[in-house]
Parts: structure tokens; sequence; C-alpha cells
């Protein structure tokens, strides 16, 4: 951590990943509980030499630097905790006050405590509190990601498969995988090169998967994926608890049909015909919810005590997921990586062609969903759940203009920044008044920053769709706003365009890496944002 993030670190209130201590006698007692919280949820800073009063932070430094550092390092290598905890340490002078940071990652041999299981600490907002039984049981199942679910089942067999849901998979893997080497075999060895079935007994991936309900409910006695419809935008504006509730189905392949007919009659959809002849309702809508869909069904924790939800509101639906990620979601969008938590579930869903080999699924929900109605999905990550949301309805929507504007840009540029003024601002109306008025809106951006007129073509092509085509309604938001004010923050953008801070910053990478955008100067102080000359 450097200086400046430090600083800019003390001047944001809404973080998780961060805790100051004063440590002016030494190390406080609960620096434990902070280090074991940061090992079990996701990393973050611990800050020594720092007081907080309220929202008020003051740096006090450190009477002996040195002794606190050798106290925490020692104290990190004598034992006191079940695993070793590495931490990476920097040093500040501010003025003449040192103040001692120390990065504590999030480990991945889970549940991480000191002394006794008991002292097992998770981070829930900005503060440490202690692991409940249920949590400190989902960490011990982290430690087996990715296989609990290809371990036999007890005491199963072939018998306690659903006939018709196994006779159903294979018609849908000859229809919509016809080259596929499975569909050649004959059940016994379908069913064991699938591996749902081992010697003799299913795998508990193939008894979820294609088993009998009362088969599946002798070892997950609360089986069910819940789809819920209620009519309001929050549980607490509802008129009612639920207007539809999904009956109970057999197994995971016949919930996931149930609830995408469900959820499908939310989205516009188009008809089209396969390359295999076969009728196909598609839309970036329909996709988008199809690969929410499976991704929560691949990836669910199914021996929590919690189960898989679907809530559909009146303004987005809403997945949650039992079971944390095994990597920050920054690192899976990244480097688009496949870690499957139930990989035997999510190799079935594959050989029908419900789901890719490649990653987890978000650049295409992102992707799809941003082309559908033009807004950006939202995560909550913990680390034992995940809840995705996808809003059907933008704030503001249908408050379109009809208004014919002039050609002159001061009017309009007055009526962007007026509109970009407004938390969250009316998206369709700021497209469209950047749209009518592309050609002037071009030369306001050559006369004021000197942009050349082949760097003009080359970011903003020659027409409005051409920028279009390359980014998003909300990332034309973005890049509006930073013309019309250069020291915008990443929390302002989201309160103005209505998604979360994290989803800004993907839309200033984004900016960045096309070259459109640069930072000048420092990156938390004093510095600011401009378009790129060349």
């Amino acid at each position: 951590m450097t200086k400046d993030q430090l600083i800019a670190k003390l001047a944001d209130l809404e973080w998780e990943d961060f805790e100051v201590k004063a440590a002016k006698g030494g190390l406080p007692k609960d620096t434990w509980e902070t280090v074991s919280a940061f090992s079990n949820t996701s990393g973050g800073w611990l800050l020594f030499g720092i007081k907080q009063n309220g929202k008020q932070f003051e740096i006090q430094g450190l009477n002996n630097p040195e002794k606190v550092e050798q106290d925490f390092l020692n104290t990190i290598r004598s034992g006191k905790f079940n695993v070793f905890v590495p931490t990476q340490q920097a040093k500040h002078n501010i003025g003449s006050k040192t103040v001692l940071a120390f990065y504590v990652p999030v480990s991945r041999d889970k549940p991480v405590y000191y002394n006794s299981l008991q002292n097992t600490f998770i981070r829930r907002g900005s503060s440490d509190q202690r692991a409940t039984k249920e949590e400190i049981d989902a960490m011990f199942r982290d430690q087996t990601f990715g296989t609990k679910t290809s371990e036999l089942a007890p005491k199963t067999s072939k018998a306690d498969l659903h006939t018709t849901s196994l006779k159903q998979y294979r018609d849908y893997m000859a229809r919509f995988n016809p080259d596929v080497s499975y569909n050649r075999y004959d059940e016994d060895e379908f069913l064991t090169k699938l591996r749902i079935v081992d010697n003799e007994q299913l795998t508990y991936a193939g008894l979820l998967f294609l088993g009998k309900r009362e088969s599946i409910e002798k070892h997950f006695p609360d089986f069910r994926i819940d789809l819920l419809e209620i009519p309001g935008t929050t549980i607490t504006d509802a008129t009612t608890n639920y207007t539809f509730r999904l009956d109970e189905y057999e197994n995971l392949w016949d919930y996931y049909f149930a609830c995408f007919q469900r959820l499908k009659q939310k989205v516009d959809v188009a008809f089209q015909i396969t390359n295999q002849g076969f009728g196909q309702e598609l839309s970036p809508g329909l996709k988008a919810i199809r690969e929410a869909l499976v991704n929560m069904l691949m990836h669910a924790d199914y021996f929590a005590p919690a189960h898989s939800r679907i809530r559909i509101f009146t303004n987005h639906i809403e997945f949650y997921n039992p079971g944390g990620l095994p990597k920050p979601l920054e690192e899976l969008k990244a480097k688009d990586l496949s870690l499957p938590r139930n990989p035997l579930i999510s190799k079935l869903f594959r050989m029908v062609r419900l789901a890719e080999n490649a990653g987890y699924g978000f650049d295409k929900i992102e992707t799809n969903w941003e082309q559908y109605n033009h807004t950006a999905p939202e995560y909550d990550i913990s680390f034992d759940a995940t809840i995705l949301k996808l809003y059907t309805q933008k704030e503001g929507a249908g408050a379109k203009t009809s208004e014919k504007l002039r050609g002159n840009f001061g009017e309009t540029s007055e009526k962007l920044q007026e509109e970009l003024k407004n938390k969250p601002a009316n998206i369709d109306l700021i497209i469209r008044l950047l749209t009518d008025n592309y050609e002037n809106f071009k030369i306001y951006i050559t006369e004021n920053f000197g942009v050349s007129s082949g760097t003009l073509r080359k970011h903003f092509g020659n027409t409005s769709e051409t920028l279009r085509k390359h980014f998003g309604d909300k990332e034309m938001v973005l890049l509006l706003l930073i013309i019309f004010n250069k020291d915008i923050t990443a929390k302002e953008a989201a309160k103005v365009i209505g998604v979360s801070d994290r989803t800004i910053e993907t839309y200033f990478t984004k900016l960045k890496s096309k070259d459109m955008i640069e930072r000048v100067g420092s990156a938390t102080f004093g510095g600011y944002w401009t378009l790129k000359k060349d």
C-alpha cells in the first residue's frame, strides 16, 4: 500500500478490506480477530498508528514501530494460528509519524483461527464477527472445492436414477450435441463414462442431476430450487409474500427446465432455426437469463443448509446461490477461469450445450444483458454466498424525449450537463441528446480537447452508432461525465449511472484500454481524467 493509497483509504468510509488500530501501547488484543477475519473472507490491510473516532481518522503514529512490527510478525510465526498466515508489510512516514501496514491475504486453508476453533472470525462490512457453526462448516466444505459432488453417494445405485429424466437428457444431447461420442454408448457405458455411476454407485453429482427425488432427499433432506415471483421492487414494498412459487421437481435437470420456462416470460425472445434445423428461442436477454440459471445450478454448494433461490421482483431478477467463489470475482472475470465447484454437474450441462468449457459465464451474462436493456448486472459476493441481480426495468424507463434539438451544441451541452447532475440520470435522454447532436459533439471535443481529426475518427467514429458498437450506453455516459467533470470519481459516477462502484471501475478500464481517456497526475489525490490526444 502506497502513502497515497493509505490517505485515500482514510477518506473512504465504505470498505471491508481495511482496519486501523492506534496501537499506542503495543498490539491490541483484537488484532488477531482481524487477522482471522481477513484470512477467512477476502483479505485486507491492517494498519497500526491510526486512531478512529466515529467517522474521523487521526494519524497518531507509533511510539516504537520496530517493536510493533516484530511483535506482530513473531506472533504470526509462533504457531498461534492453526495455519501459517503470510503477510506483506510496508512502513509509511507521514510527517514525523510512522504508520505500519500489513496485508493479510485470503487463505486457501479456511477456517483460519487462533488458539482454538471458536476463535474463527469473518469480515462483515467494516467489523470482525465471530463465525457461526454453519459458517465454519461452509469453510471446511470449501477445502474440498471441486471434489465433494464427485464423491460416491453411499447406498445408491442405478435404480435411484429417474428413468424419464435420463431418457430426456439423452434425447436432448442427441438433438443439440449430435456429434459427441456419448450418443453412441449403451446406457450402462453412458452412465459410467459421464461418471453418473461409478463402481455401481451414483456420484453425488449424478444423484442430484438425474436422481429420483426420494433418493436425493435421503442425502439432501431439504433439496429444492426455489423460484418466487414477488409483486414489488423489494420484499418490504411487496403487497404479498409472493404471487407464484415453483412446485417441487425430481432433480436438477427437471428444475432447470421448470425455472427456465418461468424466467423466459420476463424477457423478449426471438424464434430462430439452429444449424441442426431445430427451432430455438434466442435473444440477448434470454441468453443472459439462461447463463445465470445454469451458472447458479453448476456452482451451488448443495451441502450447505441454504439452497439456491430465484426471486423475480417487478424491476429485477435475483439469483441467490449458497457457496462463495474460489477466487475474487475480478480475477475470475479477468482471466476467464474455469474453477467449478461441481465439475461433474458442469460437464453434464456442457454435454448438452447449455454451458461452455471456459470461465464462470460472467462475461456472457454481462454482455448479453447490456445488449438486451443497457443495464449492468450487480453482484453481492460474500465468502459463503453469491447474489446476482439483473434489472428488467431501468429507473425512469420510458421517459424518452421526442424533442428535436437544434445543431447548436452549446444548448445541448447545457441540457446534458443538467441531466448528468441527477442521481441517477435518465440514460435514454442522454443518449438521445448525444445521438441527435453527434457532429456538433465531435466539434466540441476538437475545440475543447485539442484532438486531431484522425484521433477523433479513431476514438469517436463517423457516426454515433459506431461509438455505441464499441461501448455500451453507460460507458458513453461515463465518457460524458469525464468530459464535463474531469475530477469525477468512481463513487460519484456510480450514483449518476445507477451501477456499482466496481462496475464503474470496469468502465474506466475499458475506456483506458481503447486509448480514449487517460489519468493525469495522482490516481488518488490531485489527479484528473482527460481525453487522449493521440
